[in-house]
């Protein structure tokens, strides 16, 4: 089979303004575009009526427009049956199991990455191009690509791609990433797209309302049990709605009279009991990461120093990373961190590079 055209893209088009300047920057820098817009849920499929608002078609219909627009061809692929499997099925089960998941990486992991080079070797394009806010630069003493922040700190997505490969950062354009969000919008409102004022979404798109136990009991069919609220030393203070809808370092919401100011501190899914304490209760200065991905190196040769960030947009700290011989890593922090969150990515950062990333495991002393 013959090689791809060079200035063939596959464009990622959500139907929001980032993708959508993507996609004109693309074709002003003389590719020859082809539009996608993946279908990764309906509304029953997540528990909502068919007659509520789907902001999946809204946003498949913002993507169809531009590309109109732009004249370039579009299409939707429809990945809901994987994404069920790959993103809601792991969001849920990583829940039950005590964790905090988080499906934007998931999704960029096993639905926009995974699918979207799938569909663009099937169509026979060269790239594929997302809305998304970090750089790509080549460095040719290592041989390697790098993934970087964007010029805009404040719109930077490099945490949530932490797991891209060499090979998908070869065929990868993130045209945004030296670009500032303002410059975005001035874009789109140049070029009359119907999306230029469009909100960015700051929800889970299959939970817009945020209420996740709710989805939770709709999705898996199963209600959510009350349980055992306890202080450090085990005694009983309370009962709450269930471990499930609880997090690490929550204050709010909790529902017990301590008497002071008390924060989740623990949740134990087996006995469905959540442990309350103070504030301090909640710092760990070390933590176990696993199914790590590096982009730096293929593999971490020696302990190194870096800056890890626990959650998305959380400040950089530092730290040492200590590679372990199952492939796994304990991290060891400078100072101690606050609700460190199994289930959530620690990135590890080189000034503005991504050295690479994984999933907490759990907090270790």
């Amino acid at each position: 089979m013959s090689a791809p055209n060079e200035k063939t893209a596959l464009i990622a088009m959500s139907g929001g303004v980032d993708s959508s300047v993507a996609a004109y920057l693309t074709q002003q820098a003389g590719y020859e575009c082809l539009g996608a817009t993946m279908r990764l849920f309906r509304n029953e499929d997540i528990g909502r009526s068919r007659a509520h608002p789907c902001c999946s078609q809204a946003d498949i219909d913002d993507a169809a427009e531009v590309a109109f627009r732009l004249d370039i061809p579009h299409i939707v692929p429809d990945f809901t049956e994987a994404f069920r499997r790959q993103v809601i099925d792991r969001f849920a089960r990583v829940y039950a199991e005590g964790a905090t998941p988080n499906p934007c990486i998931d999704c960029n992991r096993y639905m926009k990455f995974d699918r979207l080079f799938a569909l663009a070797d099937e169509k026979g394009l060269a790239r594929v191009v997302t809305g998304h806010y970090a750089r790509i630069e080549f460095c040719a003493e290592t041989g390697r690509y790098a993934l970087k922040k964007a010029l805009d700190e404040t719109k930077d997505q490099s945490y949530v791609l932490y797991t891209l490969t060499q090979e998908q950062l070869k065929r990868l354009m993130l045209p945004l990433g030296a670009l500032r969000k303002t410059e975005v919008r001035a874009i789109a409102e140049e070029r009359g797209f119907c999306n230029a004022r469009k909100h960015d979404s700051q929800d889970i798109c299959f939970v817009p309302d945020g209420d996740y136990g709710r989805f939770l009991e709709i999705y898996t069919g199963r209600p959510i049990e009350e349980g055992r609220l306890l202080d450090l030393s085990g005694k009983e203070l309370g009962t709450h709605r269930g471990a499930l809808r609880y997090t690490v370092g929550q204050r709010r919401g909790i529902g017990a009279a301590a008497g002071e100011r008390v924060y989740v501190v623990k949740k134990d899914m087996a006995q469905n009991t959540v442990t309350l304490g103070p504030a301090e209760a909640l710092y760990h200065r070390a933590l176990l990461v696993e199914d790590l991905n590096w982009i730096a190196f293929d593999a971490p040769a020696a302990p190194f120093r870096c800056k890890a960030m626990l959650r998305y947009r959380a400040r950089e700290q530092l730290a040492t990373v200590y590679p372990q011989a199952d492939g796994s890593a304990r991290v060891e922090f400078d100072e101690a961190q606050r609700a460190i969150s199994p289930g959530q990515a620690a990135v590890f950062y080189d000034d503005d590079a991504v050295i690479g990333g994984g999933t907490i495991m759990r907090v270790t002393e």
